[in-house]
């Protein structure tokens, strides 16, 4: 699904009761991936990676497997790549483990993502052990997760009510700008 936003915005990206959003990657930010004899490795996701990735066919799931709980190909999962990162954010009102879903990532006990994909083209910096990940062929799946390979990952669960706040706020905040407009040029003029 491809989803025409700025995630800078706090507005829901999709109509749901249950609506979830986060980050399964940031860019360009090293995560440590092992721990060997006392020297960890890392890796890291390039910016331009994801720019001719197939996001065609991508699902939500629980630690990579187990049920399918959104998809982009029923409009229940929005996957895009952002200034940030890999932006997700899904419908969890479709299925009985979706709700279920929804209500650990509420309560705070799910509270990181992860994802799955193919890489076509990476690099290695000796010198630091960090991979660079230059070149994502196919983005498989995201995932909520308990135990992510980056902690700067996020997903966090946004009510219906937060979208209307947020609309009535810009509304209001429209209204107090008028008029203090209209406050102003009566006071202006003689």
């Amino acid at each position: 699904m491809s989803l025409p936003m700025t995630t800078e915005s706090r507005v829901k990206k999709l109509d749901s009761e249950k609506y979830v959003e986060g980050y399964a990657t940031l860019f360009d930010k090293p995560y440590e991936m092992y721990e060997y004899d006392g020297l960890k490795y890392y890796e890291s996701v390039s910016s331009l990676a994801l720019d001719d990735a197939d996001l065609s066919v991508v699902i939500l799931r629980y630690d990579h497997k187990g049920k399918v709980l959104a998809r982009n190909s029923n409009h229940t999962l929005g996957v895009v790549a952002d200034t940030r990162g890999l932006f997700v954010c899904a419908d969890l009102t479709k299925s009985r483990a979706a709700g279920d879903l929804y209500e650990e990532i509420q309560n705070g006990l799910i509270n990181k993502m992860s994802w799955a994909f193919k890489v076509s083209e990476e690099s290695y910096d000796k010198e630091n052990r960090t991979r660079k990940i230059l070149k994502i062929a196919k983005v498989y799946d995201v995932s909520a997760v308990g135990i992510p390979a980056s902690s700067d990952t996020d997903i966090t669960a946004r009510s219906y009510f937060d979208g209307v706040i947020e609309v009535e706020k810009r509304e209001a905040l429209a209204r107090e700008t008028q008029l203090l407009k209209l406050k102003i040029n009566l006071e202006v003029l003689p």
